[in-house]
């Protein structure tokens, strides 16, 4: 196992042992908001404006971070180095991609982590009760308070809402291409998942672990999901068979079975639908650790894998599970856990 996955530490009840430490936060020391510069659909200067007019009028300090794509993990492991040594936070601008590379920076340093979020979906920001319109965001931001949320880590990378082997990671490669051709909505991304599935035959074969249980399975893709939200739009949230639920105690799991054309397109129906848990082809299940070593073709030892819409490749065998360290997310008391105006 990776030194640098730590699963979490559940009690004979089914609970966390030890919470962590709060942060502090220092309301007059200044917020460092880290600007993904390619983000969403408002360009900087419009972020830049939200930003800079809710802090003026609530008379709060910030320093405005923009970067490319290809700085924003490095930007960001200052930033949360600084928000430490400040009893500040940092705070993510950008979609469910860029708050999950801040949140890495942010959990790995222990600092508090906001949230504006830019993306298409939102998923983080909804489930704990972010909303999705900007300057709603950028308020509650200065109200908002540290609270623990569950991460989980696909060997040392923190994920905040999905981790996938198979044939999900080509999902988003071919999604991203279709963005740069066609725009960014929702419907441009369902119609790149349709052609990816449509295409998908790869059986990918893995030897899972899970506490004493053992597998050996065949399947065209294996989804981790560490939001309640995505998995109910879904219509794929599993039955309890562990402690907690999604995003609360442990994380889920889906298996698609390889399937011919036919009953492919009638998956993608149910998914759309929000009924993909009732098709015969996808096996759900809950979980809190998994070690997962694929079957790789002579010569290879990395497999491709997904988490938060970003895709890389990964040496084998594959950890996943839920972290005992949460992450502090700036919330406003009793908005957390429920989706957001606006969602």
């Amino acid at each position: 196992m990776s030194d640098a996955f730590q699963p979490a530490s559940i009690g004979a009840d089914g609970t966390r042992r030890a919470a962590m430490p709060v942060p502090r936060l220092d309301p007059e020391s200044a917020l460092l908001f880290v600007i993904n510069a390619a983000a969403g659909a408002l360009d900087v200067d419009a972020k830049r404006a939200v930003i800079e007019s809710t802090l003026a009028a609530r008379g709060r300090r910030g320093e405005l971070l923009v970067c490319a794509p290809d700085e924003l993990a490095r930007v960001a492991t200052e930033a949360a180095a600084a928000a430490l040594a400040r009893n500040t936070a940092v705070v993510a601008v950008g979609g469910d991609g860029s708050l999950g590379t801040v949140a890495q920076a942010a959990h790995a340093a222990g600092c508090p982590m906001g949230v504006i979020p830019y993306g298409t979906f939102n998923y983080f920001a909804r489930t704990h009760g972010i909303p999705t319109e900007p300057a709603a965001a950028m308020r509650q931001v200065l109200d908002a308070h540290p609270r623990p949320v569950q991460v989980g880590a696909i060997n040392d990378r923190v994920f905040l809402v999905n981790a996938s082997l198979g044939v999900y990671p080509e999902l988003l490669q071919d999604r991203e291409a279709y963005k740069a051709r066609f725009g960014r909505s929702r419907w441009v991304a369902f119609v790149a998942g349709c052609a990816t599935l449509l295409r998908a035959q790869r059986r990918l074969r893995l030897h899972i672990e899970m506490g004493s249980t053992v597998r050996d399975v065949q399947t065209l893709t294996l989804f981790v999901g560490n939001n309640r939200l995505q998995l109910q739009q879904l219509g794929a949230e599993p039955a309890d068979t562990v402690a907690g639920t999604p995003g609360d105690g442990c994380l889920a799991a889906l298996m698609l079975r390889p399937i011919g054309t036919l009953s492919m397109l009638g998956l993608m129906l149910r998914g759309a639908m929000g009924r993909l848990g009732e098709a015969a082809g996808v096996e759900g299940f809950e979980f809190t650790h998994m070690a997962v070593k694929p079957r790789l073709a002579r010569g290879r030892r990395e497999v491709m894998v997904a988490f938060d819409g970003e895709v890389a490749r990964m040496r084998a065998p594959i950890h996943i599970g839920v972290l005992d360290k949460p992450l502090y997310l700036l919330q406003v008391l009793g908005r957390a856990n429920s989706p957001a105006a606006g969602a």
